[in-house]
């Protein structure tokens, strides 16, 4: 070895047993889900009571973000070890999150976790420089400032990672043919979705501001909840002033994958939802992990990388911090600064 640390390395020491997906397994995961979000579902469209829906909405955004998670672990192949049941799952369980298979494979197993951190390439909450930001009209100064503030989250993912990289998403001619399924996959489950809560809005309330009504809240409000539980945390995974984002040039995948992201430890009720997406180095290590696998991952790389592993509890006081310190990125400096930086 030339005394540089490589990913393989990391590979090297987990154990075997972290990347053990039997069937019964995951598919037992995927009935929890669904169960949550069925009930949640069910309640929504029987309650009017503001003091339910609040915390039915609460709880429907966040099993979306569940049964997302677990499309996410098929997308990398890990849910399963059949591919076939992988896409099938991994499909159906990003519905409610109205997200493209094949596109998300795309932009996220490919794109992100293939240039994780690296200037000009990883699209996910990339930084912008202070130079770039005082070329920016007033319009979008505004919009960077509302997007990188602790409510921004949500409006983020929705614009630049749903809307731009999934919805308005050209494809390449290798996977065009995948990808135009899945829209059609996503299309009709939108439209069924829409009509059948449309109808039973109509039959409940007898006028059509009723029926907008529960489709509003039974779909669009939980929806729009997800944007902010998904966009937040990938906000989390790889934003903080002890990550610095690294020139395309000198970018390695040790230095993406292993210290562009953390390990952080979050509340249970938080992580019954997030199923240990927040131990999130030994997922960008090796994408193969299912997510019940990565807590024996973190052991192993705690005694053999602790050194330079970042692993924290983590709380709301973390992330008002991060907001309020990470809003520019300086690549030749390597340090995040904060709008003063611009005069």
């Amino acid at each position: 070895m030339d005394g540089k640390r490589r990913l393989g390395d990391v590979v090297d020491i987990l154990p075997e047993d972290c990347y053990a997906n039997p069937t019964w397994k995951g598919l037992l995961w995927l009935a929890r889900d669904l169960a949550i979000y069925g009930g949640a579902v069910t309640a929504l469209i029987w309650s009017n009571s503001v003091f339910l829906l609040i915390p039915l909405w609460m709880l429907a955004g966040l099993s979306i973000s569940a049964l997302f998670i677990l499309g996410h672990d098929a997308a990398h192949g890990a849910l399963f070890a059949s591919r076939r049941l992988n896409y099938t799952v991994g499909q159906f369980a990003m519905l409610p999150s109205l997200h493209l298979y094949e596109a998300w494979c795309f932009g996220h197993n490919r794109i992100h976790h293939g240039h994780t951190t690296r200037e000009n390439m990883d699209y996910v909450w990339h930084p912008v420089t202070p130079r770039e930001f005082e070329e920016m009209s007033r319009h979008e100064r505004l919009v960077h400032r509302l997007m990188w503030s602790w409510i921004g989250g949500g409006l983020y993912y929705l614009r630049d990672i749903w809307w731009r990289n999934m919805v308005r998403f050209t494809p390449q001619e290798r996977i065009r043919g995948k990808v135009r399924r899945d829209r059609i996959v996503v299309g009709t489950y939108f439209a069924a979705t829409s009509a059948a809560l449309l109808s039973c809005g109509l039959a409940t309330h007898g006028t059509m501001i009723g029926a907008l009504w529960m489709w509003f809240k039974v779909f669009a409000v939980p929806f729009l909840l997800w944007n902010y539980c998904i966009g937040t945390s990938v906000y989390i995974h790889h934003i903080s002033q002890d990550i610095p984002w690294q020139k395309r040039r000198s970018w390695t995948k040790f230095g993406g994958q292993v210290e562009g992201t953390t390990v952080l430890h979050v509340p249970r009720a938080v992580n019954f939802f997030f199923h240990n997406i927040f131990l999130h180095v030994p997922h960008h290590v090796d994408m193969r992990i299912p997510f019940y696998g990565l807590p024996k991952a973190v052991v192993a790389m705690r005694e053999h990388f602790g050194d330079i592993l970042r692993e924290k509890q983590y709380g709301i006081r973390d992330y008002l911090q991060t907001t309020r310190a990470c809003k520019l990125f300086d690549f030749e400096e390597g340090v995040w600064l904060g709008y003063e930086s611009v005069r």
